[in-house]
């Protein structure tokens, strides 16, 4: 059964992920848990503290949140942001975005191959599939 605007769309954005002087507005996201962990994989740029931010939003909205993700991002230390649709897989970096149905094998190893060269540790490529 469609729900139309009614289907959401889930991810994860780490605080730390986004560039001084971002703002990502004009999206309804609805925060549903925010966590603190300590990281024992962070990138020499990256703080071993993140605060993860469990999100839902609109469907309708995942081009648009994609798009304002990728200019929010900071440009170094491997960032990236993972959500998905239940048909697509978004993975967001500060510059380059990529989308796949969900499950397919070829679009999550662009994406993570990208991660990898921008020096993205191997265990942080673990998003959703």
């Amino acid at each position: 059964m469609d729900l139309g605007p009614y289907r959401v769309l889930e991810g994860v954005l780490i605080a730390e992920s986004l560039r001084v002087g971002a703002e990502l507005s004009g999206i309804p996201l609805q925060v549903s848990k925010i966590a603190r962990i300590e990281v024992a994989t962070a990138s020499g740029d990256q703080s071993r503290q993140w605060t993860l931010l469990y999100f839902t939003a609109p469907v309708a909205d995942a081009e648009r949140l994609a798009q304002d993700l990728a200019t929010c991002l900071a440009p170094t230390g491997g960032w990236y942001v993972d959500f998905h649709t239940p048909g697509e897989t978004f993975v967001v970096f500060s510059s380059k975005t990529f989308r796949y149905p969900r499950g397919q094998v070829e679009g999550r190893q662009a994406a993570q191959a990208h991660g990898r060269s921008i020096g993205i540790p191997e265990p942080q490529l673990d998003w959703h599939v």
